[in-house]
């Protein structure tokens, strides 16, 4: 009874490698939403769906919302616009949309099935929202904190190496 995980987790895999190997950025973000979608269904099949909704609201969600806005942003002018009717054809969202779809029967049969029985979930219990926030800042703390040192650094340097001086869109014109 463990083909809904290696299932689920092989559609990670493969929408991890299509973000990695994925050149048109509307592509990689798609499968990138994808790739964390089987990721918090892989979290709801090893019994613990606090972190399985975490990570649909805060990555596929409010994440993915903020790389879409900027690619968006990012728009370069008319040339882009035809260069962006050419990637979105069917066949770009075929891959996701299939993707997808297995994500969903999967989900579908978990819930559908009796989803308490030891066979189903691979850990001996539920993990609930207390047992995460006493694991995080007890046993944890340090590598919470470094995580949050790491994610300061990556948008300072975000920052610098995006920002642009002034004048300088003159000279590239």
């Amino acid at each position: 009874m463990m083909w809904p995980f290696y299932l689920m987790a092989l559609v990670a895999i493969v929408s991890t490698v299509r973000v990695v190997t994925n050149t048109n950025p509307v592509h990689a973000l798609l499968s990138l939403i994808v790739s964390l979608l089987a990721v918090a269904g892989l979290f709801l099949i090893v019994g613990a769906p606090f972190a399985g909704a975490l990570e649909v609201i805060v990555y596929a969600g409010a994440i993915m919302v903020l790389f879409v806005f900027v690619v968006m942003m990012l728009n370069l002018g008319e040339q882009t616009v035809a260069q962006e009717r050419k990637w979105l054809t069917s066949s770009a969202w075929a891959y996701p949309a299939l993707m997808s779809f297995l994500i969903g029967l999967i989900l579908v049969w978990v819930l559908k099935s009796d989803y308490v029985q030891p066979s189903m979930v691979m850990g001996t219990e539920m993990v609930g929202p207390k047992a995460v926030g006493q694991s995080l800042f007890t046993q944890y703390l340090l590598l919470v904190e470094v995580a949050a040192m790491l994610l300061l650094a990556s948008l300072v340097a975000a920052f610098h190496l995006g920002k642009r001086e002034p004048g300088a869109e003159e000279e590239q014109q």
